[in-house]
């Protein structure tokens, strides 16, 4: 298991209360254009989410690796965060919806809020059990490494939604 933070920007959060973002990603992004597009938006992002790469090296069945991969997603989890898994069965949301939710979550205290993004065998039962909330970033199928950059850079759009910046003009 390994861990990469964004650095840290000295821009104060948005409304002086943020929520802290975590990743919880099977696979580790190698260099490349999806690495730069994670660490572009990552570095966006007030206060920097944390991404913590899980992986399993070894080969299992699709069943057993699903499970094995679940097992190490559960254990990253910080107690007391909130957890939304990302799953094609999901609810789709705008990016204002989104930013919504964010708002919703920010307003009521929650201090940090983690999301699941699966390996290509997708999340373990267990995961999409114990989510807060199962999203989707629509029902057509993607890469899990591409995934998390198009998360990433819907939690930077939400931010700039929040905060009335232009960025946003869906």
């Amino acid at each position: 298991m390994g861990r990469r933070t964004a650095r840290r920007r000295s821009r104060p959060p948005i409304g002086g209360h943020s929520i802290r973002f975590r990743l919880l990603a099977i696979g580790r992004q190698k260099k490349g254009a999806l690495r730069e597009l994670e660490a572009l938006y990552a570095g966006r992002i007030t206060p920097p989410p944390a991404i913590v790469e899980l992986e399993v090296r070894q080969p299992l069945p699709p069943a057993q690796l699903r499970a094995r991969e679940g097992a190490l997603i559960l254990k990253a989890l910080p107690a007391g965060a909130r957890l939304f898994a990302l799953d094609t069965a999901g609810e789709a949301w705008s990016s204002e919806e989104f930013a919504e939710r964010l708002r919703g979550l920010r307003d009521a205290g929650a201090a940090e809020l983690a999301f699941a993004v699966g390996g290509a065998e997708g999340l373990d039962r267990a995961v999409l059990d114990r989510a807060d909330k199962v999203i989707s970033l629509g029902r057509m199928t993607w890469p899990h490494l591409l995934a998390r950059g198009m998360l990433l850079e819907q939690l930077y759009r939400a931010q700039q939604i929040l905060s009335g910046h232009p960025y946003h003009r869906g």
